[in-house]
Parts: C-alpha cells; structure tokens; sequence
C-alpha cells in the first residue's frame, strides 16, 4: 500500500510535516505549484506523484521530476510523454486515468475505451504502465464509491487477463479510503485527511 500524500493548495510546511512523519510519497495536482516544491529542500528525497489531469504542453516537465503519472488519458499526450521521456533518456511510470463514474467534469477515459489505450501506452519504449487509477463522484452514498471503485479492479483484472501487468490500482481520497481499501486499492490520494482543510 502506498500513502500519496497530497500536498495541493498546501504551502512547504506540509511537505515538511509530511516528511517529519516519514512520508515519502508527495502528491500534486498542478505542475507548476509541484516544481516549486520539488525544488525546495525539505522536499528532497521525496518520491512525487503527478495526481491531476496533465496537459501535454506540460508533458516536458515530467521526466526526471515525477515518480509516477496517475493521470495518463489519451494517446496523443501518452506520445508526448514518450518524447520527453526519449529525449532525457529515462522511463516514466504512468498510470492510465477512467472516467469509470462516466462524470463529464472529470478527466480520464472511458472504461470501454481503456483496453486499446492501455495496450497502446503499454507499447511505448519509455513509458512503464503500471496500473489504473479512478476518481469517484463526491457523494455521501458509500454505494457510489464502491461500485467506481469495484469497476475499475473489475477492468484491471480483465486487462491483466489478457496479459497486461498492472498491479497498481490508484483509487481512494479523504473521503471515500476506507471504501477504496476494501475494494482493492493499492495507493491512496490524501490530503485533506493529512493536512486538514485546504483554504484555497
């Protein structure tokens, strides 16, 4: 199980309570607002996470920086993070982004779309796809996390049984975790839970 903590709308003295608490898995939403912490000393030694939908003008800023991508969506920005990632000679872990909930509002793919897209993103050279990740809808139903969250280890199965490896299932914020765990989670996205509420 991996702990993302979500450090967001959170200036560096989350970071730092963060990794006085031993946390090393940061995440964050925006790149810009990541680099500024990433560059930041209490920030060493961080592994960080590219949590929120990734426009693929930014794609240059992933390579070197980022731990892993949760929030690959399409083929063309999955090229552009192939590029980046050729030019600097490294391999970036991705995680391929479902719309499973179907929210208009929200990035991803769409569930019967994510078989051709994850066996595409699977063949680039310098991308390593390693799971799925989901956002569920904001609701006090529990009923409507988990079957968001089901979906998604339902769709991961049946990719592995076709042969793809993915082991990481990326589901689960503040306030659907517990919900997110029971059905499979392997990495959790906190930072309301972690920090307290955000005030921007």
């Amino acid at each position: 199980m991996t702990l993302v903590a979500v450090t967001k709308g959170f200036g560096l003295d989350a970071v730092v309570a963060a990794r006085a608490a031993g946390l090393t898995d940061l995440g964050e939403n925006r790149v810009q607002e990541a680099i500024a912490k990433i560059d930041a000393p209490p920030a060493r030694g961080a592994a960080w996470h590219m949590i929120g939908h990734l426009q693929r003008n930014k794609a240059r800023y992933i390579p070197g920086r980022f731990a892993l991508v949760h929030s690959v969506d399409s083929e063309p920005l999955a090229a552009e993070l192939e590029r980046r990632a050729a030019d600097a000679d490294v391999t970036v872990r991705v995680l391929l982004q479902v719309n499973v909930a179907g929210e208009t509002q929200k990035s991803g793919c769409e569930p019967a779309d994510a078989p051709a897209l994850a066996r595409a993103v699977a063949g680039h050279r310098h991308l390593k796809l390693e799971g799925l990740m989901t956002v569920a809808p904001l609701t006090e139903d529990g009923a409507v996390p988990r079957r968001t969250f089901r979906a998604l280890r339902v769709l991961r199965d049946a990719l592995q049984g076709e042969g793809l490896w993915l082991p990481a299932l990326s589901m689960g914020m503040s306030g659907d975790y517990g919900i997110a765990l029971e059905e499979g989670a392997t990495m959790l996205r906190l930072g309301t839970a972690l920090f307290g509420p955000r005030t921007a």
